[in-house]
């Protein structure tokens, strides 16, 4: 595998953190190696990315520093150290607020002009990120958010069903007499359409459509929605084959996250499933009983003094 393709996977792998430069909140991926690095940003609204080598690293590094004459290796980690904190979100130093400043230009381009001091010197950079291409922007931040929906999906349904069930066993206690200590902690009944009304009804205005946001637990969805995905194509090439995908697009996911079981008969998917499973159970033991040898008419009390044939093949 080529650099340029070991900094996308690389990429991939890490989740998109929150950060403010110059008053510009954004979300962000960096991955920095020996001495390459790959770095995404995205406002929601576009998606950046700059991509560099040893080799440019090199020429813009004596562009912006006439007389820094070190290779990559010998200043690089020093890039790092100063860049990082700012991308990742985690703060760094106190001064590095001033160290990196953004700027979006006219040709829809960003860049960021980082100043330092190494060696006693003044050592300066420059990101230059360029809009980042369809299938980057759909790799990166498309696919996975689609699976984390879909996911999240899953698994609001599976509480759905449990807190329904619970009402069930709720109701069951107070019809045989069963009180509650404390009035205050009866609940209603839960309805799902009218909670989900309530829900949009008041969460929808209080959404920042501005301002990205990727906690702590998003992060964490993230990143096992990229590992699954990974450990998935990983078997697929060792075993030199590509699976049959199931009709629905609905990626493989956790049995703890498995859409709720209804008590209901006939309304999910999963009860059909089972039904024909046990009528095809049922059809394959009346075969089995009609090819088994019956015992004689004529005395159906005693057992039969001939004694039977073995049979060959599939069936002894």
């Amino acid at each position: 595998m080529d650099a340029c393709g070991a900094s996308h996977d690389a990429l991939l792998q890490l989740p998109w953190l929150p950060v403010s430069i110059s008053d510009c909140h954004l979300l962000a991926k960096s991955w920095f190696g020996d001495s390459a690095y790959h770095v995404l940003l995205t406002d929601t609204h576009s998606v950046w990315e700059e991509r560099m080598d040893s080799a440019a690293i090199q020429r813009r590094a004596q562009e912006l520093n006439k007389r820094l004459r070190a290779p990559v290796k010998a200043f690089f980690a020093h890039l790092c150290e100063v860049a990082q904190p700012t991308l990742t979100g985690s703060g760094g130093r106190p001064d590095s607020e001033s160290l990196i400043s953004l700027t979006r230009r006219d040709d829809g381009n960003i860049s960021m002009k980082l100043k330092s001091e190494l060696a006693g010197l003044p050592f300066y950079w420059e990101f230059h990120c360029t809009p980042a291409p369809v299938t980057v922007v759909c790799v990166q931040l498309v696919r996975p958010l689609l699976a984390m929906s879909q996911l999240l999906q899953r698994q609001v349904e599976q509480l759905g069903g449990l807190l329904m069930r619970k009402d069930v066993e709720i109701q069951d206690y107070r019809e045989n007499g069963a009180t509650l200590s404390r009035e205050r902690l009866q609940t209603d009944a839960f309805e799902e359409q009218s909670h989900r009304e309530d829900f949009m009804a008041k969460t929808l205005p209080l959404l920042q459509h501005d301002t990205p946001s990727f906690n702590a637990d998003l992060q964490h969805l993230y990143a096992t929605i990229v590992a699954h995905g990974n450990t998935r194509k990983r078997k697929l090439s060792e075993g030199g084959c590509v699976e049959e995908e199931p009709p629905t697009a609905e990626p493989d996911l956790p049995s703890t996250l498995a859409g709720p079981v209804r008590s209901e008969p006939g309304e999910t998917g999963e009860q059909s499933a089972n039904g024909k499973l046990d009528t095809a159970r049922a059809k394959m033991a009346d075969r089995a009983s009609e090819q088994q040898p019956r015992a004689t008419s004529s005395d159906p009390g005693r057992p039969s003094s001939k004694p039977k044939k073995k049979k060959v093949g599939l069936f002894r």
